[in-house]
């Protein structure tokens, strides 16, 4: 109405469309130059690797990117991978998009039993991490479990126990808080048992997977503790409500925290100003600064303007081919992303008389 101009809804996404050709091109332009792109995106970072998957008629399929930066840090790294498939919607290809994704994600990281591969409970997920990595342990995201639990179960009241059972690191802890919630709700026990199991989201039923905890507040908890040398490398603790025997050339403790953190526990801690042994030597490498350091200490390297490209015949002439897009559907388009399996959707109350949100009437 600034303009005194009223046009249909219509003519003016139109309109937007024909605007956003003019400033980024055709679909089949861009895609036109990947082949190109990427070509000089490997020479200029040694080690990466880029694979695309086109389909009939050369259109674009599947696409799978890691930097070479990337997958030599990831060695300094804990061996955790979070894999979200909320914007890969493909209909009945999800099965096969997820088999070859992850494929090619094994030839980049391997598969080693310290590899956890965390996702939500979507099947096509599933069943591909359990047919590709026969040693990584898969995990489901506790996030999104307790949603499931809030969705099936309607007992959002007992959300502060099922975190507790999560991040305990001892199962006698961790079937206490269980009991509080079997004598509510016996049929999310059964749920959380049978249908997730607790080894897939439970800290104490897999300790390969923790938070990062801060050492400096366990140096000030070990004040006070009473310990005793049982034989060169084993140490008793007591103190406080829980007593430990650390290892601490294995660096375990029967507490449980040293052995899932990976950081010494107060009674760690304790034993090794006993010992006289330097409690940093017992923090895993992967939270030390040299490892840090060496994680992030290599660049990536932009490609530069099209005219500097140095692309072999072969390579441009390759054809890709963008996806072929249905009619769109009537209204607005989407802008917000698919819920993943179990979320929930928080709906805004909307009143039918003055139509402001935050109540009904």
């Amino acid at each position: 109405m600034k303009l005194r101009a009223q046009i249909s809804y219509y003519k003016a996404w139109r309109g937007r469309k024909h605007d956003h050709t003019l400033i980024r091109g055709l679909p089949e332009q861009s895609f036109r130059v990947l082949p190109s792109y990427f070509h000089m995106l490997e020479k200029l970072n040694p080690g990466t690797v880029i694979l695309i998957e086109v389909g009939g008629e050369s259109r674009f399929k599947y696409l799978f990117l890691a930097f070479g930066v990337a997958i030599r840090g990831f060695r300094y790294m804990r061996k955790v991978v979070g894999i979200d498939g909320t914007f890969l919607k493909v209909g009945s290809e999800n099965k096969d998009a997820w088999t070859w994704f992850l494929t090619q994600l094994k030839e980049v990281i391997g598969d080693t039993n310290e590899l956890a591969l965390i996702s939500d409970r979507a099947p096509s997920i599933k069943k591909a991490i359990s047919t590709i990595f026969e040693k990584a342990h898969h995990g489901a995201c506790a996030w999104h479990v307790a949603q499931n639990i809030r969705n099936k179960f309607k007992c959002a009241n007992i959300m502060g126990s099922y975190w507790s059972t999560v991040n305990a690191y001892r199962c006698e802890d961790f079937t206490g808080y269980m009991i509080e919630i079997s004598n509510r709700y016996p049929r999310v026990v059964e749920y959380l048992e049978n249908e997730v199991g607790f080894e897939k989201w439970s800290q104490c039923h897999y300790p390969g997977l923790s938070r990062e905890f801060e050492l400096r507040p366990r140096f000030v908890q070990s004040n006070g503790q009473h310990t005793s040398q049982l034989n060169p490398v084993t140490y008793h603790v007591k103190g406080g409500e829980l007593e430990g025997v650390v290892d601490i050339f294995n660096k375990t403790c029967t507490c449980k925290e040293f052995d899932i953190d990976k950081l010494p526990c107060v009674h760690a801690v304790a034993a090794a100003h006993h010992a006289q042994v330097r409690v940093y030597s017992l923090v895993s490498p992967y939270y030390t600064k040299e490892y840090y350091v060496v994680t992030y200490s290599e660049t990536i390297y932009p490609i530069g303007s099209r005219s500097q490209w140095d692309v072999p015949n072969e390579i441009v002439a390759r054809i890709v081919l963008p996806r072929e897009v249905k009619d769109k559907k009537r209204g607005r388009p989407k802008t917000s992303r698919f819920p993943s399996v179990g979320e929930c959707r928080k709906q805004k109350n909307h009143c039918g008389k003055c139509g402001a949100y935050g109540h009904y009437k």
